[in-house]
């Protein structure tokens, strides 16, 4: 591009049919795409957070991606396409980059995006910097023009705390830049949500992210679904709805929102009519106006602030760190009183107060509005008009009270700060209706001071309690153990506003409206609101959505106070009333910290319906820790048609307390078929497990019918690290007791499973897991439990789930405890334990991490990864001498009821580490393997066939051979029923033969999975397998319609196998695709240390049936074969199957004879003759075409020239229905 030359410029010099690569090609070449405007709407009205344009293409590119969003919805960048030009302008390494879940190495490491929870989102992020100096890296917006007075940024970051050493919001306009936000830590685990109001923003702006780290802090940060809300100004009308107001920019406002001290119009003409000239307004920033004040208030503005993390950043008259505002100083508990002059009313209309204020960095700050009035004699007890507690954000609220008064009145606004707080107001804005009463008229007033507002008696301070303590009786209360469920008090003073409650009290039950915007939450009378004729109306009091003066978001809130902790059958009983049209809603949600969770939702209701009236529900809250708060969520549209509305009444918490116990509690032993017996869902993230009725492709163990307990870590959508299942805690009965059960891993990408005992004051102890799929079939699993029966401690079980997976499901059924040791477990991966193995003091639990081991495989065989865990041991001289042995034990194994198959992974070094030999102990001891040889940079995979009437034990050996730096090591047993099979040969009746389907990151993490057709599945797959040609019969498959961008391929892998100069693998494949569809691909690899080798595909729609597949492999050093499932276009819902593996060493392949998986369906002569003349035809015009084409080109190859692959076949050469391999793979004698 030429220097000084705009984009938009630019289009105007190129033809349109060559705008669609320009685009392409800047946004491949810096990484950060453009598309212009082709709508011509003038540069004032481009990235105004208005579509001008039918497609809104005038706001892409703003921080928007997306079509015309539809009204009241946000302008949101998820990253999932681009980066919708927010651009890096970091001037070190330490750099912003659009990152996909594990895409980068240098990336945060995370494991899903927010917007859509799994590893296939994208987000942008700042990898891991190296260098040791301080460094920041800058993430700007596009330059965006004009932001309404109700604009607020919301976001999502991750960032864990030692990994970034501060974060930094910053908005630029003009010369001015303001921090919006900023923050040093520490930051919880997960994403956390930012939501930041930036008020009326006149002209062009600019919005910058950074993150900074130093020589201490790695500096990996993520963010991700940044939102514009409601930052449009109105658009020109050529009318205004009854009501409003026509700006002199023919746009529309509501009357209310003439004189109010924002610029609603957006050219500020309604802050400028003939009205407003005689209303009397305060900014603050020459003095205080016609305002007294007491001791407690001070003027004061940002940029002269204390440093503070409460403190406003702005005021709200200019939007400025240079404006000024009043802010209270008072110390906690004594207020600061701000103070009007005497007024007086007169006439029909009221006397209005339009002000701002700022309630944030304290739960216990609070703003009161009281009015006094001046009677002939003296003057009168201050009355309560309006009262705002708690935590508001970092943002200045709008609010209006109205007053009639048959007497003189002046007005005090108190502000109590509590510690760490900030209250604060600006804007005091008093109508024309509000006469000044002339001060010779009554003698002025004494001083005034407000006594504490108004507050349950019952959580007043008395006596010599510290200050936040309740006393009641002899005793005090610490605020900690308020509202524990727990009581304290002999008349229960401390739990009595703890969110229990039928609203008739003022005091609510402790709910405490924080709503800041056009709707509040408010006690009302039955008799007074529009349902008081409505048949099962409450009567009395309720909890009502109500309009209120708000300015910022549209649905109101009402909070408890902290509670906590609560047992695991604590539950919420409510009446209820909602009635709105589908964009309302009322719902509850639990806030714990930064975390919020739906936990309940009123059904959908229809204002036109006639069945309204008060409905009852139930809602299970679970164990939760200190503190919490159960907050109401409520949306409607009170001016809309029908009558729309939602209260809440007597809301009843029951059980709530840890202490409550049923029998239940001490029933770990369960089925599921009654209840969850003992077993409850933890709720410390946002993924849960139910329990669920057998149904289509969920059926559980115990009889097929009946119920289990599921996970999907996607549904609810869920980001949190997993789901948790557990008990109460629970009184050993014996110092061993075995734990069995019976779990279900199935699915293309579905994460880890794991078993956990939780003890007080202990480390959490790691009993079992299993990562992956694991069939689409239920397994047996176990679990020793060793306790210290004299220390009479409890402990906990926990099954977690966790989200390192997307696509498949967990289930769980038939748990068991008896007391004494389990038998040794049939799968072994040494992830969590030793899985009970006698170490002899010589071999290893081990793990690669730190890169640092002095002996061992880099990578374990589980996960291949540094991270995992394997059995090593030692040969070098120094520790085992020449012809000394190391020996590692099983537990016993269970007597075994036919033969078996035990296989097992071993690495030895490549300085010859002496002799491995496996022996099976059952009434005599016999050696079942041995292997003496240098070893090399792989695992590879032993197998013995087993045969025991008893109990019987597995003994590892290494044999030291005395040779420096050399070591053995084992990973990955398995116990399955049947006999060995060959190596690489599969039939896939009990399993996967040692076929390796581990997910790897580069190609999505997705697994070739395990099914039958006679097994319910969620995923398409075959009727019948090849082997037996039943629906009992198993086989390998993979759904590819999971992958799409990101999501390459999933690879099934043998076992390494020796060199050959010729042998042959035959297979049988299903392809089950819609006719229509040109989809899917299997392909046949050779990997070795040089490299990978495409020697056979098949790719398109197949007939549902068994085919057979057959090809001659050659390779000069040991390889694996792979047998990948990709895709040849767009995802479509279709399985790849294979079945009847057979590798046939150092044979050489015959042509196949014709079989019935041949034919694919019965064709007539007539039919069968005019298709093969058809084809017959085709095929001369396509010699012919060739063989003119290759005279042009200078002739054949001969057929000792290398020829070229053509594109997509991958070296492939066909011939007929055999497959031939060019001589770079085949090794003719």
């Amino acid at each position: 591009m030429a220097p000084g030359l705009a984009p938009s410029a630019l289009t105007m010099l190129l033809p349109s049919h060559l705008l669609p690569t320009l685009v392409l090609l800047l946004g491949e070449s810096s990484g950060w795409a453009w598309v212009p405007n082709l709508c011509r709407t003038p540069s004032e009205a481009m990235c105004n957070f208005v579509c001008d344009c039918s497609s809104c293409s005038d706001e892409t590119q703003c921080g928007y991606d997306g079509t015309s969003p539809p009204p009241g919805a946000p302008f949101t960048c998820d990253f999932e396409q681009d980066s919708c030009g927010w651009r890096d302008i970091s001037t070190s390494g330490y750099r912003w980059f659009r990152d996909r879940a594990g895409a980068v190495s240098e990336g945060p490491g995370l494991h899903s995006d927010h917007t859509l929870g799994t590893d296939l989102g994208w987000y942008v992020a700042v990898g891991i910097h190296r260098g040791k100096e301080a460094s920041t890296a800058a993430l700007r917006s596009p330059v965006l023009h004009e932001a309404a007075p109700t604009c607020k940024l919301r976001l999502w970051y991750h960032a864990a705390s030692a990994d970034v050493a501060e974060l930094r919001l910053e908005l630029t306009h003009g010369t001015e830049t303001l921090t919006l936000w900023q923050s040093s830590g520490p930051w919880g685990p997960g994403w956390q949500e930012l939501v930041v109001a930036t008020g009326r923003i006149r002209g062009d702006f600019r919005v910058t992210f950074s993150a900074t780290r130093n020589a201490t802090h790695r500096g990996a940060v993520a963010l991700d679904d940044v939102a514009f809300w409601g930052c449009a100004l109105p658009t020109p009308q050529a009318r205004c709805p009854l009501g409003h107001h026509h700006c002199r920019n023919k746009a529309c406002v509501e009357l209310h929102q003439l004189c109010d001290g924002d610029d609603n119009c957006g050219d500020s003409s309604d802050e400028d009519t003939p009205t407003c000239s005689h209303h009397m307004s305060t900014d603050f920033e020459t003095g205080l106006g016609l305002w007294k004040l007491s001791e407690g208030w001070t003027r004061n503005h940002s940029a002269g602030g204390p440093a503070r993390p409460a403190w406003p950043r702005r005021d709200h008259s200019r939007n400025s760190a240079q404006g000024y505002f009043l802010v209270s100083m008072a110390e906690p508990g004594v207020p600061a009183v701000l103070s009007s002059p005497e007024f007086q009313a007169p006439g029909p209309y009221n006397c209005s107060l339009v002000f701002y204020y700022y309630l944030h960095g304290a739960e216990t700050s609070c703003l009161q509005l009281f009015l006094q009035t001046q009677s002939p004699s003296a003057p009168q007890v201050p009355i309560l008009l309006r009262r705002r507690h708690g935590e508001l954000g970092a943002a200045w609220v709008r609010d209006r009270v109205d007053i009639q008064s048959e007497h003189p009145f002046r007005i005090h606004l108190a502000g109590h700060t509590g510690p760490g707080g900030v209250v604060g107001l600006d804007d005091l804005i008093l109508s024309d209706c509000c006469k000044p009463v002339l001060e010779v008229s009554h003698p002025p007033p004494g001083p005034w001071t407000p006594a504490s507002w108004p507050a349950p008696s019952s959580l007043q301070p008395q006596g010599v309690c510290e200050p936040g303590h309740l006393s009641c009786g002899d005793l005090c209360v610490p605020p900690e153990q308020l509202c524990d469920f727990q009581q304290q008090c002999e008349g229960g003073e401390d739990e009595q506003e703890c969110g229990t409650t039928d609203f008739e009290p003022p005091t609510a039950g402790g709910w405490e409206d924080a709503s800041v915007g056009r709707l509040q939450w408010g006690r009302l009378l039955a008799q007074d609101s529009g349902d008081s004729g409505t048949s099962g109306a409450a009567a009395g009091h309720f909890l009502s959505l109500q309009k209120a003066w708000g300015q910022l978001t549209a649905e109101a809130r009402v909070l408890t106070p902290p509670l906590g902790p609560s047992g695991p059958h604590c539950e919420l009983h409510l009446a209820y009333h909602f009635q709105s049209h589908p964009q309302g809603f009322l719902a509850l949600v639990v806030v714990e910290g930064s975390t919020r969770e739906l936990v309940w939702q009123a059904p959908s209701s229809n204002s036109g319906s006639s069945r309204r009236g008060w409905k009852v529900d139930t809602v299970l809250l679970g164990a939760r820790r200190r503190p919490f708060q159960l907050e109401f969520v409520g949306l409607v549209d009170l001016d809309g048609p029908g009558q729309q509305g939602a209260g809440v009444d007597n809301v009843i918490m029951k059980n709530c307390s840890t202490s409550v116990a049923t029998k239940r509690d001490t029933e770990v032993s369960c089925n599921f078929e009654r209840d969850m017996c003992g077993w409850h869902t933890g709720h410390l993230t946002d993924a849960h497990w139910h329990r669920m009725e057998s149904r289509g492709p969920g059926y559980d163990h115990t009889t097929g019918e009946g119920y289990f307990v599921l996970l999907n870590p996607t549904d609810p959508p869920a980001r949190g690290p997993g789901g948790h299942l557990l008990t109460q805690p629970q009184m050993p009965t014996a110092s061993e007791e075995c734990l069995s059960f019976w779990y279900h891993l199935h699915g293309p990408q579905i994460g880890t499973l794991r078993l956990v005992m939780r003890q007080d004051g202990k480390a959490d102890t790691y009993l079992w897991s299993q990562s992956g799929t694991h069939g689409n079939c239920w397994h047996e699993a176990w679990a020793t439990l060793h306790h210290q029966m004299d220390s009479g401690a409890q402990y906990q079980l926990l099954f977690q789930g966790l989200r390192d997976g997307y696509h498949g499901t967990m289930a769980l059924d038939d748990v068991a405890l008896r007391p004494g040791p389990c038998w040794a477990p049939k799968r072994c991966s040494f992830e969590d334990s030793a899985c009970g193995f006698s170490t002899g003091g010589l071999w290893t639990r081990q793990t690669n991490t730190t890169g640092r081991a002095a002996w061992g495989p880099s990578t374990d065989h589980t996960t291949e990864t540094a991270q995992g865990h394997y059995m090593v041991v030692n040969t070098s001289p120094q520790t085992l001498p020449r012809g000394h042995i190391a020996s590692l034990t099983s537990e016993e194994h269970r007597p075994l009821a036919q033969p078996s198959c035990l296989t097992f992974w071993y690495h030895l070094s490549l300085q010859n580490p002496g002799t491995l030999q496996v022996h099976v102990e059952e009434a005599e001891r016999r050696q079942v393997f041995s292997i003496s040889d240098h070893g090399g940079l792989a695992w590879r995979l032993g197998s013995v066939d087993v045969q025991a009437q008893r109990a019987w034990r597995v003994v590892f050996e290494a044999v030291a051979a005395g040779v420096e730096r050399s070591y053995m090591a084992v990973d990955d047993l398995l116990l399955q029923d049947g006999p060995c099979p060959r190596p690489a040969s599969c039939d896939f009746e009990t399993g996967l033969c040692g076929w390796s389907h581990l997910p790897w990151p580069d190609l999505g993490r997705y697994s070739w999975d395990w099914s039958s057709g006679a097994t319910p599945s969620r995923y398409p797959q075959p009727p019948v397998d090849h082997t037996l040609g039943t629906d009992a019969g198993h086989f390998a498959l993979f759904e590819t319609s999971v992958l799409g961008p990101g999501g390459r391929a999933a690879w099934l892998r043998s076992q390494p196998l020796p060199a050959t100069e010729a042998s042959c693998l035959r297979f049988w494949y299903q392809m089950g695709f819609p006719e229509q569809f040109y989809k899917g691909e299997l392909r046949v690899l050779l990997r070795s240390a040089r490299g990978q080798l495409a020697v056979w595909g098949a790719g398109g729609h197949r007939r549902h049936q068994w085919l057979e597949g057959q090809v001659e492999l050659a390779s000069s050093e040991e390889f694996q074969i792979v047998f990948e499932a990709t895709l040849g276009g767009q995802p479509s819902l279709g399985p790849i199957a294979l079945d009847d593996i057979e590798y046939l060493a150092g044979q050489r392949c015959q042509l196949p004879a014709p079989s019935q998986g041949d034919t694919a369906v019965a064709t007539s002569v007539p039919a069968a003759v005019g298709g093969a003349l058809l084809l017959l035809v085709l095929l001369v015009l396509l010699g012919l075409l060739g063989r003119l084409w290759l005279r042009k080109k200078g002739g054949c190859p001969s057929p000792g020239r290398t020829v070229a692959a053509a594109p997509g076949f991958d070296n492939i050469l066909f011939n007929a229905d055999q497959v031939t391999l060019p001589a770079l793979v085949t090794h003719n004698p």
